[in-house]
């Protein structure tokens, strides 16, 4: 490691822990729309308990990381900066709804090129520009915009276990490693969770990566003379990056998301190659093609706008408690909710009028 630059290095963990995920998506069918899908279509929570069980288990072992000394979580941007829970919110929404328009998110769109899906390197290829033109680019005056920080938060306390430490005195160590075995233990409350085999071992392979990726960052990548900041995967920015380094690739350097952008096609790739599910597909029509580039649109957009997508938000920032987090995930499940009825019922009234029928009054 004392050969290799930092952000070398962190780029190779982030390959190696990318492959973990890639096989995740594909082996254990770790994917945050089709959890989603089932809560909503289906009355299925199975495996949206086993993204719960993840967050617990990237937790634990975070909060165990830190505690150790070995990192120190509240150097991450999901902590050190103020909570923007206008921005989170809307840009959460926006980026749930494009993901039920592309069938994935960001992260399963990787996961899909590792499967031969050549309609997912379009949203990847539309996903990977606005992501980039949303964090310096045409729109980005819009996400400023929306970026209205909460009032009253200390910028080093943007998480429930820091705050737990301020307010109470308890480390937040022990706070956050007490929240995540609460996490656990309600994920674990399904029979249907305890007796799977494979979603178990998914969720402690995702959480523990999670939790892999600040280790990398925080301890492998350390040198105190260059400085890399402390962070794990997320797959809105790093798309734009990926394709911004491999167009300079002379004059740029690398990062610890570009080798989880690559690792998780590598991953995906090497799993359905093993079991024999590798096959080319493409878009049934143009209707289908535009639905795949206005939901790279929106999910670039709303995922740099949010801070993070189902990945950065819903688990890395997940795995740090941060504030963020659980509005990021209530606002891109109900995004994916009112896309799902619209794209099965044809409107995206239909779920608000099973709320509010105000049209079957007679």
């Amino acid at each position: 490691m004392e050969e290799l630059s930092p952000g070398t290095t962190a780029a190779l963990c982030g390959l190696a822990g990318g492959a973990v995920l890639g096989f995740a998506a594909r082996w254990g069918r770790f994917c945050t729309l089709g959890a989603i899908e089932d809560k909503v279509l289906a009355g299925n929570g199975l495996r949206l308990r086993m993204w719960g069980l993840a967050i617990a288990i990237g937790a634990l072992a975070t909060y165990g990381l830190h505690g150790s000394g070995l990192i120190d979580i509240s150097r991450t941007f999901y902590l050190a900066s103020p909570t923007t829970l206008v921005a989170t919110l809307v840009g959460s929404l926006i980026f749930g709804f494009g993901m039920s328009l592309v069938g994935t998110c960001g992260f399963g769109t990787l996961a899909r090129i590792g499967g031969g899906d050549l309609k997912s390197i379009v949203t990847f290829l539309v996903m990977g520009i606005t992501a980039y033109a949303t964090i310096g680019g045409a729109a980005a005056y819009l996400r400023i915009g929306l970026g209205v920080p909460a009032r009253n938060v200390d910028p080093s306390n943007a998480g429930f276990a820091f705050a737990i430490e301020q307010f109470i005195g308890v480390p937040a160590s022990i706070s956050g490693i007490f929240l995540a075995v609460l996490l656990a233990g309600f994920c674990l409350s399904s029979k249907a969770l305890r007796q799977n085999v494979r979603v178990l071992f998914t969720a402690a392979l995702v959480g523990l990566t999670i939790a892999f990726g600040w280790f990398a960052t925080g301890v492998l990548a350390y040198d105190p003379f260059e400085a890399y900041p402390l962070e794990s995967f997320t797959f809105s920015a790093p798309l734009g990056e990926t394709l911004i380094y491999v167009m300079t690739m002379t004059g740029a350097s690398l990062k610890f998301g570009i080798g989880a952008v690559a690792g998780v096609v590598v991953g995906a790739a090497i799993t359905t190659l093993i079991q024999r599910h590798f096959r080319w597909e493409v878009c049934d029509d143009a209707r289908e093609m535009r639905r795949q580039m206005l939901g790279g649109v929106l999910m670039g957009f709303g995922g740099v706008t949010a801070l993070g997508c189902t990945v950065g938000q819903g688990l890395s920032a997940a795995s740090a408690l941060a504030y963020s987090a659980p509005i990021a995930l209530v606002g891109m499940y109900l995004g994916a909710w009112i896309g799902l009825h619209a794209l099965v019922h044809g409107s995206a009234l239909e779920p608000l009028k099973q709320v509010w029928p105000l049209g079957n009054r007679q």
